[in-house]
């Protein structure tokens, strides 16, 4: 601040009066100081003075306006972390992971004066997006990228998808077909990535990979053309819509699940004990994850934001009644 004061030619006080908006300051002289600011690149540390004085407990979110089971328990859930910690969560929803609504977002929590970010980035577009932050403002990720040199806390999406998988393969299968999600995604490209993996480990063959979005009706249409092959015996869906879509495919076609097609599922819904069969599935630890990206944050504001740490969450395969030897 007082760099700007006397890059403006202007007091200290004058500076804290244009930044609080306070109305007894001349245009001139308002725009003076913004101009100082702007080239300085100033911002107060916003971190510092929630902890010495309490007057910022705000965390900004920001988030992709999504209605899909994971990004939407994943906000609920560090939402509910947050207020347990005595922090209200002010949440900026974009339409499109892009550099334009990113950027806008961000700059509306900064002004807000929050304390520090969580940014839900489910895409790589979001991280390039989110590259500008200035590196003083406590940020973490989740489902961002490692690469990208900021803390992250993300569920361990290729060991999970592993998991189905070689549960799949004890039960008999010769190979197992995936329906995945976006590839674009990083929790999709975790999924697929497993998916290989173990079937490479096992000495197994690769199936071509049928690439959808997260919807049940692409798992329909993935199912579709998955219930005309007969070699086909096992199916790991990126997630239980997919499933649940897949599932609906067999049974049109006379394909009975586990015991002509096995599939297994990603996420655990609350409905997919209730599909028919019950779906075994990989259940996504989100409340784990919360609030280990709010100790993150909170270690953060305690201090200079430094190394970025990552937290890897365990996922859990939830055994049901969808996966069967093959016939």
């Amino acid at each position: 601040m007082t760099d700007v004061a006397r890059l403006a030619g202007v007091s200290h006080q004058t500076v804290s009066r244009v930044l609080n908006d306070h109305p007894n300051v001349k245009e001139q002289t308002r725009i003076r100081v913004r101009a100082a600011i702007a080239e300085l690149g100033y911002r107060p540390n916003r971190a510092a003075r929630a902890l010495v004085t309490g007057r910022s407990q705000l965390i900004g979110v920001v988030a992709r306006n999504s209605m899909l089971y994971g990004p939407a328990s994943m906000l609920t859930e560090f939402e509910q972390a947050a207020a347990d910690a005595g922090f209200a969560v002010s949440v900026g929803s974009v339409r499109e992971l892009d550099r334009d609504s990113i950027s806008s977002v961000v700059e509306r929590h900064l002004d807000q004066r929050v304390a520090g970010l969580v940014v839900i980035a489910q895409t790589a577009s979001a991280t390039e997006a989110l590259a500008a932050i200035p590196a003083d403002v406590p940020v973490v990720f989740i489902d961002g990228d490692p690469a990208a040199g900021r803390s992250l806390v993300t569920v361990d999406q290729v060991a999970g998808a592993g998991d189905a998988v070689r549960h799949l393969l004890e039960a008999g299968h010769e190979t197992v077909w995936h329906v995945s999600g976006p590839t674009d995604w990083f929790d999709s490209a975790g999924r697929i990535q497993g998916w290989r993996k173990a079937l490479r480990e096992a000495g197994r063959e690769v199936p071509p990979l049928l690439s959808a979005d997260w919807s049940a009706a692409e798992g329909y249409r993935a199912g579709q053309m998955l219930a005309r092959m007969p070699e086909v015996t096992a199916v790991f869906a990126a997630n239980d819509h997919l499933a649940l879509g897949v599932l609906r495919a067999l049974h049109e076609r006379g394909r009975r699940v586990p015991h002509d097609v096995s599939v297994i599922g990603f996420d655990d819904v609350p409905e997919a004990a209730f599909f028919i069969p019950p779906l075994t599935t990989v259940r996504q630890a989100f409340g784990d994850v919360a609030r280990a990206a709010l100790t993150l944050l909170l270690d953060q504001m305690k201090d200079e934001p430094g190394t970025a740490e990552t937290v890897i969450v365990p996922a859990q395969l939830v055994v049901r009644e969808s996966v069967a030897p093959p016939a």
